[in-house]
């Protein structure tokens, strides 16, 4: 789950076991990062910004700090969302915490290709995911064959 324009941003792949945050960047596109990496070190105000500190502010870094970093995350990818909102819960038939594999809805290089699959087979893109739905990575090494809707079981 790295979407296609987020490609130019430091990115790294995700680890089991840590818990990630859906995340908007300043391009538009959402993603996924570490919540520590959400909040900006303080630093000392300055009176003019140059040009090029315009420029990637607004291509997703702050003049004042690094850019935040995208986590990267495989298709085969077991997740548990939590903290879905209420409306998602009712529209999709899913819960407040759900599993999900992730999956490619695309592979046109230029469209977004990241989704989320549930249990009950519901595909969700993943810049449909509202900003701050927290994802938990279960493990990258492809789905569990389990029934439980903690771990859905992917289409072959």
């Amino acid at each position: 789950m790295c979407g296609y324009s987020l490609g130019g941003l430091p990115n790294r792949l995700a680890i089991e076991g840590e818990e990630l945050v859906v995340h908007k960047f300043r391009a538009g596109s959402m993603g996924l990062v570490l919540p520590a990496d959400l909040v900006p070190p303080p630093v000392p105000e300055r009176p003019r910004q140059s040009l090029w500190r315009r420029f990637r502010a607004l291509c997703g870094g702050t003049p004042e700090g690094p850019l935040v970093r995208a986590v990267w995350v495989p298709p085969g990818a077991q997740l548990i969302l939590k903290n879905m909102p209420g409306d998602f819960q009712q529209r999709y038939g899913i819960e407040d915490e759900e599993g999900a594999v992730v999956v490619e809805i695309s592979v046109d290089h230029n469209m977004y290709q990241d989704a989320v699959r549930f249990y009950n087979g519901t595909v969700l893109p993943l810049q449909s995911l509202r900003e701050g739905i927290r994802v938990e990575v279960l493990s990258l090494a492809g789905a569990l064959v389990v029934e439980d809707r903690r771990f859905p079981v992917p289409a072959r």
